[in-house]
């Protein structure tokens, strides 16, 4: 039997004014020195100011760290002041890019990480893998969970309604995603871990069941999707991959991340991708698309701003993005003509 080590956060905290915590969590946690906190240009005004006084009425040093891209270099020059202040923990405050380099730069310098998203915008919060710009190609790398996730649904629900949205396109890849590797386990011997994957299809479902609520924007949906985001990592963190989260739709969003002009939202594409796979699969593919709807998420190239060319170009292109990950596109793709009809069958483009 194959063996991996799960590794799971030890604090989650998800409500309202929860920014104010950060500190009691570092000190509960044995964080009692130094740490870096990592966030944007933007978020730092609204977010990051709040959660380093908290942490310094704790009597814990900080230092500050603004990143202004999703790159390898910005994780370098986190390190940096990481190896200077001789930091003990790493805090990612923001959407995907801080906690992506808090991720991987606390990652690389073998301390741990706590993840203070404000946005709910994908799973990568929770999750133990990086997607950077750098890494020869668009697809996430092994890092390590958050020791800690303390999400503010205050500060969440100020965002733009759009990264609600994409989180849940996200959510709802999961539905493809263990299909693809149901079929890489029946059909290349993949290992397939049972627990994982229902805990995947359990966060895609309620959001399906719960599209109504989030479209209306009550607190009570938006932390089910925080939830939900959630435990998409840690369902990641238990199968000792992205399998349970990550298949031909990601494979697709990932693929027009490489082509297209002006990409979109990465929860976005893969809502998209889930519904020209769940067809190809066999599966209710329009039942997802009336749910990204319902939801306000798009449902088309033009609701994208990307082409139908670019749509097409990606579908024949995106089983070459992870060779090594057996999905219902197979080792060959899709022909130009086929990826052309599945996008128009699925009401992608015209």
């Amino acid at each position: 039997m194959r063996i991996h080590e799960i590794i799971l956060p030890q604090h989650i905290i998800v409500g309202h004014g929860t920014l104010r915590l950060v500190g009691d969590v570092c000190r509960k946690l044995g964080i009692k020195d130094s740490v870096v906190i990592i966030s944007g240009p933007t978020v730092w005004s609204f977010a990051g100011k709040s959660v380093k006084e908290g942490i310094e009425d704790n009597e814990i040093s900080t230092a500050v760290y603004i990143a202004k891209e999703p790159s390898i270099r910005e994780v370098e020059e986190a390190e940096k002041i990481i190896r200077e202040v001789k930091a003990k923990a790493v805090i990612g405050v923001g959407g995907g890019k801080a906690i992506d380099i808090a991720k991987l730069s606390s990652f690389r310098e073998k301390i741990p990480f706590i993840s203070v998203p404000t946005a709910a915008s994908h799973d990568g919060i929770a999750s133990p893998r990086a997607s950077l710009k750098g890494l020869n190609g668009p697809a996430s790398i092994p890092a390590h969970p958050p020791i800690a996730i303390i999400a503010d649904i205050d500060v969440i629900m100020k965002a733009p309604y759009r990264l609600i949205a994409s989180g849940c396109g996200d959510i709802i890849a999961k539905l493809t995603a263990v299909r693809d590797w149901r079929l890489a386990h029946k059909l290349k011997g993949e290992y397939y871990g049972e627990y994982a994957a229902s805990l995947a299809l359990m966060s895609a479902n309620l959001i399906i069941r719960h599209a109504e609520y989030i479209s209306k924007q009550i607190p009570e949906s938006i932390r089910t999707i925080m939830e939900a985001l959630i435990s998409c990592g840690i369902a990641m963190c238990i199968a000792g991959s992205s399998r349970p989260c990550s298949g031909s739709e990601h494979l697709f969003s990932h693929a027009l991340d490489l082509i297209a002009k002006k990409p979109a939202l990465h929860g976005e594409q893969c809502g998209v991708g889930t519904i020209m796979m769940m067809y190809l699969h066999g599966g209710k593919w329009k039942k997802v698309r009336r749910t990204l709807k319902i939801i306000g998420a798009p449902v088309t190239a033009k609701e994208l701003g990307i082409s139908d060319y670019e749509i097409i170009k990606a579908l024949t292109i995106a089983h070459k993005i992870r060779p090594n990950r057996y999905t219902i596109l197979g080792e060959n793709g899709l022909s130009w003509e086929a990826a052309e009809r599945l996008a128009k069958i699925t009401g992608i483009i015209d």
